[in-house]
């Protein structure tokens, strides 16, 4: 594992297991939420995104965590000797989403680029981010196992961890148990 690309629905802990990935190989760690979401939740281009994440993604090693195919197309994934899909049940993601997304709101954390969350992009609509973490659980599910099984993925380790004792197995394994 030398280039390992995670994906998997908000809240599902792609950044954590990232940075302890990172740290156990000994290779940069890049989230992707970071990059995209500039001053004011302003966006890249695909051009533009694709323009910064390229020259991260020709490193020679790297953990990046994230999807945004729809700006980035197969950049990570042709690149990846390993995919990480974090899949572990829609109950656990949401706790986890709702934990996480209660204590910035209350603390009032920063997130990227002098970002924050707020209640009405947190929970109400249908681009807020639950419902956005229930579409991707939902879309993966339905695609990711057919996507992984065919041949732009034949050379590529596919680990889908279902569990945290499934994360922690794969940590382990990294020499960060």
């Amino acid at each position: 594992m030398r280039r390992v690309w995670i994906i998997g629905a908000s809240g599902s802990g792609k950044t954590t297991l990232g940075a302890r990935l990172a740290a156990a190989l000994g290779v940069p760690h890049v989230e992707l939420d970071a990059l995209h979401h500039g001053p004011g939740w302003s966006e890249p281009t695909a051009e533009q995104f694709r323009a910064v994440v390229r020259p991260l993604v020709e490193g020679e090693s790297w953990v990046i965590d994230g999807g945004y195919s729809h700006k980035l197309g197969d950049l990570i994934p042709a690149a990846a000797d390993t995919v990480i899909w974090l899949d572990l049940p829609l109950h656990v993601t949401m706790r986890r989403l709702l934990a996480r997304t209660l204590d910035r709101l209350w603390n009032r954390r920063e997130l990227w680029n002098g970002n924050r969350e707020s209640l009405r992009g947190a929970f109400w609509g249908r681009e807020s981010l639950t419902w956005w973490a229930v579409r991707k659980h939902r879309e993966y599910r339905r695609t990711l196992p057919q996507q992984f099984a065919g041949p732009d993925y034949a050379a590529t380790r596919v680990e889908r961890l279902r569990s945290a004792a499934d994360v922690e197995r794969l940590l382990a394994s990294a020499g960060a148990g």
